[in-house]
């Protein structure tokens, strides 16, 4: 019997896999007239402000989003350039002191963490990276929508229902591909830009979350429901990029905890003197398993690692050292952003 046929009755019970939150509050989406009105009055240049400004309510700041997505959010650059923000490289550490684990596990028990999912994060790691620039958002539906009508790829993500284009929801991320989807995504964007663009490595992708600071979310060490749409927050659905500006990273990085979760360039495999972790989702994919340096041909083959947390998660998947994938499940809808090695011109 796999991983995945024994999880099945226990994560059926878990809150971690529950398919339907509690129905959103309208009065948590819907601004009233008077900021319908200020609204209708801004040009596109000023909605994208409101939708970044964290003195504005989620209503106001959602529906200045809703109002771009139709009429042109200057923040998409289909095609082109995207926005980008520098880290600077050096020795940086990524993963968690073993002796933390329980502590985490503890805190987020009462959604159904697990130690296991934990454990995937230690020991910590020392890694050396260069300078390096990561999108400032992630990959939007519009972006991708460029993509798939310029290369004519067939595959549609998985949330677009029966395959449309989500037009009212051009400045949400995608989500819904595959790791192979996003990496065609990157080798087309750098052969149309003349720039080389990738996925950012894992812990790429984990400093410019967390910073030099080492904080347990882009935003601190404390869960924040007003920082990041998880399925505390109460949307329920992904969100315009930008959206929630109090969760931004030390590097000012947008989403990187929650609406959803992202793709990295990386399998799993186990940190520097940690073990290979079979959890439900090793389960799910391939034939073969790292146990530390050695492959087992019987065991279910590494995944991709995607980081972040989502709409539909809670804020445990948004911790910025927290190791995740696609599990198979409308539960996991995950997109991906990029990064570069090299500065952009623009």
């Amino acid at each position: 019997m796999t991983t995945a046929d024994t999880a099945t009755p226990r994560t059926s019970a878990s809150p971690h896999f529950a398919h339907h939150a509690a129905l959103a509050d309208p009065r948590l989406l819907h601004p009233g007239p008077d900021a319908v009105d200020r609204l209708r009055a801004l040009a596109p240049a000023g909605l994208a402000a409101a939708v970044e400004d964290p003195a504005e309510p989620l209503a106001v700041r959602l529906a200045a989003g809703g109002l771009l997505a139709l009429l042109g959010d200057p923040r998409v650059r289909t095609g082109a350039t995207p926005a980008t923000r520098a880290v600077p490289g050096g020795t940086v550490h990524v993963g968690l002191p073993p002796r933390a684990v329980r502590a985490v596990v503890d805190r987020w028990a009462h959604v159904g963490v697990e130690r296991a999912w934990i454990e995937k994060e230690t020991p910590v790691e020392q890694v050396v990276v260069a300078d390096y620039w990561i999108c400032s958002y992630p990959v939007t539906n519009a972006e991708y929508r460029h993509f798939l009508a310029d290369t004519g790829r067939p595959d549609r993500p998985t949330t677009w229902y029966l395959g449309a284009y989500p037009y009212d929801r051009a400045n949400h991320p995608v989500a819904g591909v595959r790791p192979e989807d996003a990496d065609a995504y990157a080798a087309w964007l750098s052969e149309r830009t003349g720039h080389p663009w990738r996925l950012p490595g894992e812990p790429e992708w984990e400093y410019a979350a967390k910073g030099p600071q080492g904080l347990e979310f882009p935003w601190g060490d404390t869960f924040d429901p007003d920082a990041a749409n998880t399925r505390e927050t109460g949307v329920h659905t992904t969100t315009p990029v930008g959206a929630f500006p109090a969760g931004r990273s030390p590097f000012g990085v947008f989403d990187m905890g929650g609406n959803v979760e992202e793709f990295v360039a990386d399998d799993y495999r186990p940190y520097r003197g940690g073990s290979f972790v079979a959890d439900d989702l090793t389960g799910t994919d391939g034939s073969a398993v790292m146990d530390g340096s050695a492959v087992t041909e019987e065991a279910p083959a590494a995944y991709r690692v995607a980081r972040g947390g989502s709409f539909s998660r809670f804020g445990d998947l948004a911790r910025t050292r927290r190791r995740h994938g696609a599990f198979p499940s409308p539960l996991y809808p995950v997109g991906f952003r990029l990064a570069t090695g090299t500065r952009p011109s623009s």
